[in-house]
């Protein structure tokens, strides 16, 4: 019988546990009842929060650099390095982890983080940026992302215009003659699991505004400001400005996907995949006999590309037998088949208060990893 080999290449437990923690707890639970067992372990992420730390777990170089946060005060901002490709997750610059508990800023919110980052992976030697993007505070269309890579925009009078979705309702002219030459020369990849366009019901502000801190009215005034900045950029780049917004990826994170793509010629791919080949998983995949991978929450969001959904794909299409962990389960199983997940393992199973589950989720996953070894590889 062939010697079993186990991959684990799980995303983060949300609040509870970090992918590399959760690798850690399952590799001891299967070891318990296996001893001596191969385990391999890749920390995943979709582009999110947690992608740059999936690099870092993988041999990415962890680099810093001071931005501009959300709310326009200095923050610390993590990107990694490797072999001439940088791993930027915009959250990080201008993530809601930046703002203080209970505030939100949804019409003033800035990007100018996320470019001062994108500079900061310029001057490491990037030719290759996987720019991930996701957990974002803002609404801006990328505009800060933009300023702060040289790009100018003006109100009637002449004035730049003031940070943030809302002031751009007042913009009159773009000016993109500035932008950092170096952008023409390298690959940008922009990440995510998001495939909005820019406006409309299904719009960044729309969809995405509430969850900022947006009042219905606040999304309105968002979205008619997006749009119009779309238009002043149609007016300054020609067509493919009103193409843009339109396109998958564009309403991602508050629309810094459509900057990026307007602007910068990034190129949108989901953001499991663009992470699963930065991270070696083909290779590592190869060495496996079973792959454990999972998230927080195994439910409809997993299905449309969540790191899960993304790594069950390759494995299955490798034959390759997969298993899921996760802390609360609400898919059925023909859904999980249907998804290459042979079957899924929910703490809840083991504690059912969700507090309590959270506060103890790395011992209740240490027990599941034990019941997946005596299912699985016993």
């Amino acid at each position: 019988m062939e010697t079993a080999r186990v991959l684990v290449a799980a995303d983060k437990f949300k609040g509870s546990l970090t992918a590399v923690q959760v690798a850690e707890r399952v590799t001891a639970g299967l070891r318990r009842v296996v001893p001596g067992l191969p385990v391999e372990t890749l920390p995943v992420a979709d582009g999110g929060d947690g992608t740059v730390a999936a690099a870092i777990a993988a041999g990415f170089d962890r680099r810093e650099a001071r931005v501009t946060g959300p709310l326009g005060t200095p923050v610390a901002a993590a990107f990694a390095v490797r072999d001439g490709v940088a791993v930027v997750e915009m959250a990080e610059a201008s993530g809601l982890q930046h703002l203080p508990a209970g505030v939100f800023a949804p019409l003033t919110a800035t990007t100018y983080g996320s470019g001062e980052l994108l500079l900061a992976a310029l001057d490491a030697g990037a030719r290759t940026i996987v720019f991930g993007v996701g957990g974002s505070a803002t609404t801006d269309g990328g505009a800060g992302m933009l300023a702060a890579l040289g790009a100018r925009f003006l109100d009637a009078a002449g004035e730049p215009v003031a940070p943030g979705g809302g002031p751009l309702a007042a913009l009159a002219t773009a000016d993109l003659s500035g932008l950092d030459p170096r952008f023409a020369s390298v690959d940008l990849v922009l990440a995510s699991d998001v495939d909005n366009p820019l406006t409309g019901p299904k719009g960044a502000p729309a969809v995405y505004g509430p969850q900022k801190g947006a009042t219905p009215e606040d999304v309105a005034a968002l979205d008619l400001a997006l749009g119009h900045f779309a238009e002043v950029l149609e007016a300054s780049l020609g067509a493919p400005a009103a193409e843009a917004a339109l396109a998958p990826g564009a309403g991602a994170a508050g629309g810094i996907g459509y900057g990026a793509l307007v602007a910068l010629g990034a190129r949108f791919r989901p953001g499991i995949e663009v992470m699963l080949d930065v991270l070696g998983f083909a290779p590592a995949l190869a060495r496996a006999t079973l792959v454990i991978t999972g998230e927080g929450s195994l439910d409809e969001q997993t299905l449309h590309g969540k790191a899960p959904a993304g790594v069950a794909a390759a494995a299955r299409a490798a034959g390759i037998e997969v298993v899921a962990v996760c802390g609360r389960l609400a898919l059925a199983p023909s859904a999980l088949g249907a998804a290459g997940i042979r079957r899924a393992y929910a703490l809840t199973d083991l504690e059912p208060d969700p507090a309590r589950c959270m506060a103890g989720a790395g011992p209740l996953l240490e027990r599941t990893a034990e019941r997946i070894a005596r299912d699985f590889l016993s």
